[in-house]
Formats: C-alpha cells, sequence, structure tokens
C-alpha cells in the first residue's frame, strides 16, 4: 500500500493543468483552461480546468476532481494504478507501506538496453552501412541514439547475465512470454528509442534488415509507451519548435534524424499511426504552426488529409507538403535539396483548401450525381469549422464545383452553449455562491443574514455550501468563468438586493394571508418593514423571521 504522505507529497508535486493537458488539448480562458470534455460526445468546451484550485470539472457531463480523478477516468485506472503511473510520468519515487507492494519500476533496465543495442550497432557491420547508405552521419547516429537489437537469446542473456528483474524488462516491452518462454520483441533490427515528452527513455522502433514481413515495428502497448501520445524526435525537437515556432510532422524515423541533420531540428514523426486527437496536447505547445511533411502516394495524401481535417477543426495554424516521384524529406536531404525543401516547408498549403481539393478530387465532376456528393462532403467538413472559416471558404468550394456560391451550406446557428445555460439559473444567485465559496472566510458574515428560503433558484446549492463547502459539486460554480467574481463591496450590495427581493416579496405574501392570525400578522409586518427600511439604508439585517 502507497504511504498516505507520498500520495500527498506527489500531489503536490503535480499541475493538474500540466497532467490533463498531456491528453487533451486545453485552451486558455481568463485564469482558467478549456477543453472539450473526451468523457461525453461534444464540439463546444465545457471541461474547465483551474490551475488556482488544482481540479478539473466538466460542466456537460458534471465529472471533476484532481490529476488523478483525470488518469482513472481517462484511462480507466485503479486509484492506485493511477497514482503509479503518474509517479513514473514525472519521475516521482513513492514510498509503501511496510510489507506492503514494494515494487518500483526501474528504468534502469530500458536505458541500459538502450546503452548496449547502441554497442552492437557499430560491431553490425549491415546495421551501420545500411544507415550510412541512407546518408546519416556519425553525430546524428550518436545524437539520435541508433542501435541494433540482435538475435532473441542475446538479449534476453544480455538481461539475466546481468541480473535485471525480467519484469521490468516486460513492463517496458523489451521482452514478453509465448509458449515457447521468454522471447525479445526486438530481433535483428536497427532500434530508434524514443522518448517522451518530459525525456523519459518508453520504448523503441525497429527497422529489419533480414527482410523481414514487418519493415518497422513499435513497442507494445504498456503504462509507459502509448504511441498515440508519442512523438519520435520530440525530446530533441521541443526547445526549436518554442523558438521556431514551428513543428514538422513527418512519417518516419529517417525523415526525422535526415531533416534534423539538414538544421530542419523541428521535426518530428508519428509513430505508424495517424495523426490522432491524443496528439494534439502535444503539438499546442508553444502554439506552433504546424507543417505535415507526407508521401505523395495514396497512403500519404489521405493521412495528410485526414491529419488536416483534424487540425482545421482544432483551428492549428500551418499547412501540408506532399512529396512526390516517390521521394521523402530523407531523400531529399540526402540528394541536398536543402533550398528545396525549405521552399515547400515555406510555402505549404493551408489545411482547410487541402482538405477541400482532396474532397473534390475524389469525385468525378462531370458526372451530376458524383458533383453532388462532392458538394455534400464539403459541406459536412464546412459546418464542422468555426463560422468564420465557413465564411471565408464557402467561395472556394464553389470555384472548385463551378457552381452558385449559395449553393455552399453553412451553419450559422451555434448550438455549442454550456449546459449551464440551458438550465432555469439566477446569474445573481449564482454569484453570491460563488463569492462565497472562493472565499469561505465569508460564510459566517453570510450565515446571520441569508436564509435558504430566499434562494429562487439555489437553495439546493446554497445547502451544500452549508453542508460541505469543499464539496466538488459545487465546481460547475466555482469554475464557471461566466459567473463575475464579486470582491467585498460588490458582495455586501447583491447581498441587499437579495435579502430586499426577500423581504418585499414576504411582505406581500404575508398581507394577503388570512391564515395568520391578525397579532401574529401585524408583529410580522412591523419586522418585515424595519428590515426593508434598513436594507433602504444600505445596511444588512439579520435573519429574523
Amino acid at each position: 500500500m502507497i504511504k498516505k504522505e507520498s500520495i500527498e507529497n506527489l500531489k503536490n508535486h503535480l499541475d493538474v493543468v500540466d497532467v490533463v493537458g498531456q491528453f487533451i488539448e486545453l485552451k486558455k480562458s481568463g485564469a482558467n483552461f478549456k477543453a472539450c470534455c473526451p468523457f461525453h460526445g461534444e464540439k463546444t468546451p465545457s471541461l474547465v480546468v483551474s490551475p488556482t484550485k488544482q481540479i478539473f470539472h466538466c460542466f456537460g457531463c458534471g465529472i471533476g476532481g484532481d490529476s488523478i480523478k483525470f488518469l482513472m477516468e481517462y484511462e480507466k485506472l485503479s486509484y492506485p494504478e493511477s497514482i503509479e503511473k503518474l509517479a513514473s510520468l514525472y519521475n516521482f519515487n513513492l514510498e509503501y507501506e511496510a510489507g506492503g507492494n514494494t515494487k518500483k519500476i526501474d528504468r534502469k533496465v530500458i536505458e541500459d538496453v538502450n546503452s548496449y543495442f547502441q554497442k552492437l550497432f557499430l560491431q553490425k557491420k549491415e546495421a551501420v552501412d545500411y544507415i550510412k547508405d541512407r546518408g546519416i552521419s556519425e553525430f546524428s547516429i550518436e545524437k539520435f541514439e541508433i542501435g541494433y537489437a540482435p538475435t532473441s537469446n542475446e538479449t534476453i542473456n544480455f538481461l539475466k547475465n546481468n541480473h535485471y528483474n525480467l519484469t521490468d524488462a516486460i513492463d517496458f516491452g523489451i521482452i514478453d512470454t509465448g509458449q515457447n518462454g521468454l522471447y525479445s520483441r526486438f530481433i535483428e533490427r536497427i532500434t530508434f528509442p524514443i522518448y517522451s515528452s518530459n525525456d523519459k527513455l518508453v520504448g523503441f522502433g525497429g527497422r529489419t534488415i533480414t527482410g523481414h514481413n514487418a519493415k518497422y515495428v513499435n513497442s507494445p502497448q504498456t503504462k509507459h509507451f502509448n504511441k498515440s501520445r508519442l512523438l519520435y524526435g520530440y525530446n530533441l525537437a521541443k526547445i526549436n519548435v518554442f523558438k521556431k515556432n514551428r513543428i514538422i510532422v513527418c512519417e518516419g524515423y529517417l525523415d526525422v534524424i535526415m531533416l534534423h541533420q539538414a538544421g530542419f531540428d523541428t521535426a518530428v514523426a508519428t509513430l505508424g499511426t495517424a495523426l490522432t486527437k491524443e496528439h494534439l496536447p502535444i503539438l499546442k505547445r508553444g502554439e506552433p504552426k504546424v507543417i505535415l511533411a507526407y508521401d505523395g502516394d495514396n497512403a500519404g495524401m489521405n493521412a495528410a488529409f485526414k491529419a488536416s481535417v483534424l487540425l482545421s477543426q482544432s483551428e492549428f495554424d500551418g499547412g501540408v507538403v506532399i512529396f512526390s516521384d516517390g521521394k521523402d524529406p530523407a531523400d531529399m536531404v540526402k540528394d541536398k535539396k536543402i533550398n528545396e525543401l525549405n521552399e515547400m516547408f515555406n510555402s505549404s498549403q493551408a489545411f482547410i483548401p487541402y482538405a477541400i481539393d482532396y474532397i473534390v478530387g475524389k469525385y468525378n465532376l462531370n458526372n451530376p450525381v458524383e458533383k453532388q456528393k462532392a458538394l455534400g462532403e464539403a459541406n459536412e467538413y464546412l459546418k464542422s469549422l468555426s463560422i468564420l472559416y465557413q465564411d471565408e471558404y464557402r467561395r472556394y468550394i464553389a470555384q472548385k464545383l463551378n457552381i452558385r456560391e449559395n449553393l455552399v451550406k453553412v451553419d450559422r446557428v451555434d448550438e455549442r452553449r454550456n449546459n449551464i445555460d440551458l438550465q432555469k439559473v439566477d446569474i445573481q444567485e449564482l454569484c453570491i455562491l460563488k463569492a462565497i465559496i472562493e472565499k469561505p472566510s465569508r460564510l459566517d458574515m453570510v450565515l446571520d443574514l441569508v436564509d435558504e428560503s430566499m434562494f429562487d433558484y439555489h437553495k439546493e446549492e446554497f445547502k451544500m455550501v452549508l453542508e460541505d463547502i469543499e464539496n466538488p459539486a459545487l465546481n460547475r460554480i466555482s469554475l464557471n468563468d461566466k459567473l463575475e467574481n464579486y470582491d467585498d463591496e460588490r458582495l455586501h450590495q447583491e447581498l441587499l438586493t437579495l435579502i430586499f427581493k426577500f423581504y418585499s416579496n414576504k411582505l406581500t405574501e404575508v398581507s394577503f394571508n388570512k391564515n395568520i392570525e391578525f397579532k401574529e400578522k401585524a408583529n410580522l409586518i412591523r419586522k418585515i418593514k424595519d428590515n426593508i427600511y434598513q436594507l433602504k439604508q444600505g445596511k444588512l439585517v439579520s435573519y429574523n423571521l
């Protein structure tokens, strides 16, 4: 069992914005950050992350909590599993109760295997020849830590002879167990170590040089390695990405290495998969211009289309560069076409026109039926973009299809509203509650003045504040940036208004109530009128009914 003090120390070590931002794309919104909630389908951001409170809350589905809670929900992990994964991500050493599970991942095993592979590479002539034939320099070999994985038995013997914990090696995807016992994941392959965005070695990519059917393989999915959240070379590129405000996304390891070698040191690559939503938080860091550098074959152009749609819908700046004639970035660097590469990257086609061109290009526009299908698909894509982009690219689609502009439909109704706006709410009541939640010391004052009956719409929330001001359910109020932040003076004025409205309504109610005896009614009316008089003088009065 993990010690409670160790968990608390880990929590103090974490930043909820950084944790959440590793999994979903966050955008600054005042003092907080916003994102589309990953726990329910939506197009408008309703999830708020508060760096001040170190919590997140979704106004759509109501889920919320701290960094640990987010990871539990996002990856469907148990509480201990989430803690251990966060500790691993942030290189934090957890402490365990005596007699409990004291297992800690030994990162040294994957680091030493990487060193072992690098040493073997220099001894393997076929591997060295292949890499040098591709134009890769000795400096790049060292910079990217290129290695060579030997036979399965050799890797396993290396681990056993050096007394490594084989369970740790399995956890890192270096080896695995099968019907015939232990086997290595990488056999007779050139290896490319893969690092996380926070510079931790998490896995490998491997390229066969023995004619294996699978030209490239990656480490298997583990708690350390998720290829959908990793970009090869990002650990080396990120400083330059921030400096140059540009990131080049390629398709392969060699493209990245050769581009860096040629001075394009913001190049990264996806790991054998298409660009996904899970990559967006990484790409968003520093708000760089994103350049997609993809091959000109059908697979590359389709991948560029899907990535362009994804990036344009998320309002990324950047464009697409397609390499034709069977060439790729690595080939062009090898051929010393550096200036041509630079021109291509500087004149990339923007995501939206590329996506529209791709859609239109799939259809025979001489056929009216096909033309209608092209229009339908283009319209659907256009409606997924912001209203500004819709207006900007209506004409472009019309020109491409040679049709009237009014035939291109745009979605002018912004249906993306916060759920709280759809409820019957009283902004004044919510702002008062928010002021109390933000500064709990105000509660003592309010207790004497306010009764739950004074709230027309938010009685339950007020009772919740009284019972447990730390209740996570109140996050939907405290994190709602549509609610004004009251200072003490403004709170005083709004309380005056709230209480005055209550006593005014109460006066009418009591005056016309025939079930109250005359003497009691007269006494109540006197109290109420006295309260109203004081309120008119700007004085808050204690609740006395």
